[in-house]
């Protein structure tokens, strides 16, 4: 409840705010909640604000402090510039990419305006692009930091602020609080120098891009693939269709309602692959076009989703989870045993890890994240079970939705250049390392301590078994280890190769449970150890519900 002197205190804060705000939206906005005495609503928008961290800035678009805005932009730009030039990290522009959502061309622009007016470089892309396009381009220009203005997959009223250093991977502490220290330090908005001089990229940058993704597929790998595509509303679609063409693919039939970006996602209830339903026009596509795969981009095209035919599924198809396709993306790189290193994510599949044994490869997990799969020294194929995938490392040190589309198209093609599928070469890797089975148990939450008791609830009780295995080891991973910097996460390793791991989302309000099963095959008989493996998660899930008071 808001008491009477922080009512005044917001109001004084809110009125402060409209005498700077450059944004005739936002300052419409909040005209009308100081008019309306909205204390509810000029409390939620300044009785907090928008944390800098490693995931930069995500959130609604709005007024105040506590929503993306030009004021929180600005002085995100201005604290940027001011940590680059405290460290000496100047010999280079600012590479500035943005998405189709609303007001992600504004944010961009002036951030532009704000290193310039800093006495850097900056370099703004002259049209939406995906998030990978930025990540590429850093060490292209060899630029000394990287913006990208995204939310990514999160609902249409949100927006966010991204940020790179110089080495193309996603900030890391301690990075973000130096960053964070000194947005806080930005003074008034009026003081903020700006420039108008900035330099712009646009075909030049998209054709290096492109003409790398399309080395990866050698010339004489099979081609013969009928494929659905859908970029979600999202910017994905150009690159892709010209990535795809580059690559010696044939053009994928594209879902007409969701082939232009569109902020307002107004076909999708969620505008995530992930989410039930998101693909389904996709998939109706394909069953239409008679194709062999259909593949789907997350709205900035960093993620990559893919959906195969399943006479056994209702509808016919079904889609890969993100460690299905982990796994078949890893078995696939990893053949050629590369000099190097294969990683993911602690809440990915532990089965890349025996892959990479089975090829002399060396593994490493990470914390969740690009922003520590990207940065793993040496390394040569990373994923996360969220659908990120990064498949040429050397060249974009985060997760791109398009170079892997084309890797899919050329599993794809190969498995049926052989008579085969995606879900054959599943089962060969079931049957060659076990029938590795993962599954999510998600709560979204409007009030945030719901999460935050859950985590107490787990450490305070912890318990013993789950799902009729017994829990063997517990790792608070607040704790830190030798190989991983602490988080707010609990692991728990359970009887017969089992896992759990329980942590807050870094972008959503949700606690996320990640369950993992292994089972191995007796002969060729896959679909019983399936059925054994969701079994098994289903009672995981209700035991950890039950422990977890979700």
């Amino acid at each position: 409840m808001v008491t009477v002197n922080d009512a005044v205190l917001i109001r004084s804060a809110a009125e402060a705010w409209l005498a700077e705000d450059p944004d005739g939206d936002t300052r419409a906005e909040l005209q009308g909640l100081l008019e309306a005495g909205d204390e509810a609503g000029l409390a939620d928008r300044f009785g907090g604000k928008l944390e800098f961290g490693t995931a930069g800035l995500r959130g609604a678009v709005g007024a105040g402090p506590n929503r993306m805005n030009r004021v929180v932009v600005i002085r995100a730009a201005a604290g940027l510039a001011a940590y680059l030039k405290a460290n000496g990290l100047t010999d280079g522009p600012v590479l500035i990419g943005y998405d189709a959502r609303h007001k992600s061309d504004v944010f961009a622009r002036d951030t532009a305006a704000v290193i310039r007016g800093a006495g850097l470089d900056a370099v703004l892309l002259d049209r939406p692009t995906p998030t990978p396009v930025v990540a590429f381009g850093i060490p292209h220009l060899k630029a000394v930091a990287g913006v990208v203005v995204t939310a990514s997959h999160n609902p249409p009223q949100d927006n966010g602020y991204k940020v790179y250093l110089g080495d193309g991977s996603q900030i890391v502490p301690p990075a973000d609080h130096e960053i964070a220290a000194a947005i806080d330090a930005v003074g008034a908005l009026a003081e903020v120098p700006r420039g108008e001089d900035w330099q712009t990229a646009g075909d030049d940058l998209l054709d290096a891009y492109l003409d790398r993704i399309a080395t990866l597929v050698p010339q004489d790998a099979p081609r013969d693939l009928k494929v659905a595509y859908t970029p979600l509303h999202g910017v994905g679609r150009l690159l892709v269709e010209d990535a795809v063409r580059r690559a010696g693919f044939a053009a994928p039939a594209v879902v007409a309602t969701q082939a232009d970006p569109d902020p307002d996602f107004p076909t999708v209830a969620f505008p995530n692959p992930e989410e039930p339903g998101a693909i389904d026009a996709a998939l109706e596509l394909a069953r239409a076009e008679g194709a062999d795969l259909a593949v789907a981009n997350d709205p900035d095209a960093d993620r990559c989703a893919v959906a195969v035919p399943d006479p056994s599924a209702d509808g016919g198809w079904r889609m890969l989870r993100g460690d299905e396709l982990g796994a078949l993306l890893g078995e696939f790189l990893l053949s050629s045993r590369p000099d190097g290193v294969a990683a993911c994510s602690i809440v990915s599949s532990s089965l890349l890890g025996k892959i990479a044994a089975a090829y002399d490869v060396r593994y490493a997990d990470t914390l969740t994240g690009f922003k520590w799969i990207g940065r793993v020294p040496e390394l040569v194929f990373g994923y996360e079970e969220a659908l990120g995938y990064c498949v040429d490392p050397a060249a974009v040190k985060d997760k791109d939705g398009i170079s892997t589309l084309v890797r899919v198209l050329e599993l794809g093609a190969r498995a049926k250049a052989e008579g085969r599928t995606l879900l054959d070469l599943l089962d060969d890797l079931a049957k060659k390392y076990g029938l590795h089975a993962t599954d999510q148990l998600s709560a979204r939450v409007e009030d945030l301590s719901l999460i935050a008791a859950a985590m107490d609830r787990l450490r305070a009780t912890p318990p013993t078994t789950l799902g009729g295995h017994s829990v063997d080891r517990i790792d608070d991973l607040s704790e830190g280890s030798e190989h991983l910097p602490p988080t707010d996460g609990l692991r728990y390793t359970l009887s017969e190769g089992a896992r759990v791991v329980v942590r807050p989302s870094g972008t959503e309000p949700k606690l996320k449970c990640y369950l993992e099963v292994v089972v191995p095959v007796d002969g060729d008989d896959v679909p019983a150890a399936r059925a054994k493996a969701a079994e098994e998660l289903t009672a995981i899930k209700q035991d950890l519900a039950a422990a977890a008071g979700i």
